[in-house]
């Protein structure tokens, strides 16, 4: 292993712990009478719980891993000087948060030389943490409830899933509905149990599939190595491996190639 990463467990360790403290910071927030949402130039939401989120992270980060680069949602790049970069949304699911709606959680990734390393996913407000380091396994805790192994299921019958998605709109606008029309005719259920919520039910064995037709660097960061930890996937809409796709799908290991066949299927 390259010397700059012999700490990568401490590395995921710190992760973890400072998505715990954002997690804090964020439960402040939620549910609040007067909590203001703002608008981006896409026309996504962002609240004052977002951005003091990421910029407790960052200070965090910097503070230990001085030359770190750090790229965030909310906030200018930080280059990295030491080839390893942190990737960070401080609430993925924001639309959920300002409804008070408990399936978001703060994501963060860690890449060298843009190669996934490490993945945190917070969920603060059902108490559930779930992260992996590449070579690390996938681990998952409910609470204060001892960590257990993050395993995807093993349903092997398409007939037999589980299918999470986050908004039907989003297939539309970017052409993906057909595709994902064919794959929800073929499962047991779906449910818009959406964002990172979805693609952590699918790394814990609650689920199999969670398809995401548009998804941004930071909020994909995460999902590779904690899919691949757990004995699943996670992919684009081409199968490839990578956070870089601009969408992508986590599915467990059985049910990949028939979930690719219906997205890809003209």
């Amino acid at each position: 292993m390259n010397s700059q990463l012999d700490n990568l467990e401490d590395r995921l360790h710190f992760a973890v712990e400072i998505a715990r403290e954002s997690g804090t910071l964020i439960m402040g927030y939620f549910r609040s009478v007067d909590l203001s949402v703002d608008f981006k130039s896409d026309d996504s939401p962002v609240t004052k719980a977002d951005k003091e989120a990421e910029l407790l992270l960052r200070k965090r980060i910097e503070e230990k891993y001085p030359e770190d680069g750090i790229l965030g949602e909310e906030f200018a790049e930080k280059k990295s000087q030491s080839g390893i970069r942190w990737i960070l949304d401080p609430i993925d699911g924001t639309k959920a948060f300002m409804h008070g709606v408990p399936l978001f959680g703060t994501l963060i990734g860690m890449t060298q030389d843009n190669a996934p390393l490490l993945g945190v996913c917070h969920l603060p407000a059902v108490k559930e943490t779930i992260y992996a380091a590449v070579g690390h396994g996938a681990w998952w805790q409910v609470d204060e409830e001892p960590i257990r192994e993050a395993k995807v299921s093993e349903v092997e019958n398409i007939s037999e899933a589980l299918l999470c998605y986050t908004e039907i709109n989003l297939f539309h606008r970017e052409g993906r509905f057909e595709g994902f029309d064919r794959l929800r005719q073929k499962v047991r259920a779906t449910r818009g149990w959406g964002d990172c919520f979805g693609h952590m039910l699918v790394a814990t064995g609650r689920a199999e599939i969670a398809p995401d037709p548009i998804l941004n660097i930071w909020d994909a960061s995460p999902m590779l190595p904690i899919l691949q930890e757990a004995g699943g996937y996670f992919i684009d809409w081409n199968g490839n491996p990578t956070i870089e796709g601009g969408h992508g799908i986590s599915v467990n290991a059985q049910l990949k190639d028939e979930v690719l066949n219906c997205l890809q299927k003209s």
